[in-house]
């Protein structure tokens, strides 16, 4: 069988092949992973042991947890069948993560309370050019990840500076330094690299920083 031997969900997913550059894995309703095939191993750079049993909240990045977890909610509630949409993804001991296009789609059983999602996403080798940075490094101070979700938010420098209880040229100062930090010329490269580095929740408004980068 092509799936790990853990899990609850075997009969529902036997017939599902272990395709070459194709992983995929089956969740219980709480998300945890029950079983996945050996390209999901690879993938991740985990074995059985290691992989299942564990939540896929773990496999995937901060910043897109929580509207991932709103569209599988969507799934076990019987509103949809399937989604798809691009993750950023995370495997255990992995340096650098990376993008890639999900699709999750609910199999329920004959049972109520029996639905299990199976996820699948092709197997990515190498990180996408525009490299997805962060070890979740705790990059920023308090001020500076108000100030980016200020910036991201279109709010100019003199209601910033109002809201935050600083000077233009204290706001100005923080700008100065996260322009330094995220190596990037100007304002609207700021809010671009912090999205593609996970800096910033995607599909939250208004912006958020995600906590892991906040000293």
């Amino acid at each position: 069988m092509p799936f790990g031997s853990r899990g609850r969900y075997a009969d529902a997913h036997q017939q599902q092949p272990d395709q070459p550059g194709l992983c995929m894995a089956s969740l219980d309703r709480a998300l945890t992973i029950q079983q996945a095939n050996q390209e999901f191993f690879r993938q991740f750079n985990g074995s059985s042991e290691e992989i299942c049993g564990r939540s896929f909240r773990d496999v995937v990045h901060p910043s897109v947890r929580q509207p991932l977890m709103r569209q599988f909610s969507h799934l076990l509630e019987g509103k949809h069948q399937r989604f798809v949409t691009p993750v950023i993804a995370v495997g255990p001991g992995e340096e650098t993560p990376f993008t890639v296009p999900l699709t999750a789609v609910a199999v329920r059983g004959g049972l109520p309370g029996t639905t299990a999602i199976l996820v699948m996403m092709p197997t990515t080798r190498e990180p996408e050019g525009a490299r997805v940075v962060t070890n979740r490094k705790k990059i920023l101070s308090e001020m500076d990840a108000r100030i980016l979700e200020g910036i991201a938010a279109g709010v100019s420098t003199v209601p910033l500076a109002a809201r935050l209880y600083l000077s233009r040229q204290g706001v100005e100062y923080h700008v100065t330094c996260l322009l330094r930090k995220l190596k990037v010329p100007n304002r609207a490269a700021l809010v671009s690299r912090a999205y593609s580095m996970g800096v910033l929740k995607v599909g939250t408004w208004p912006p958020e920083v995600v906590e892991d980068f906040v000293k």
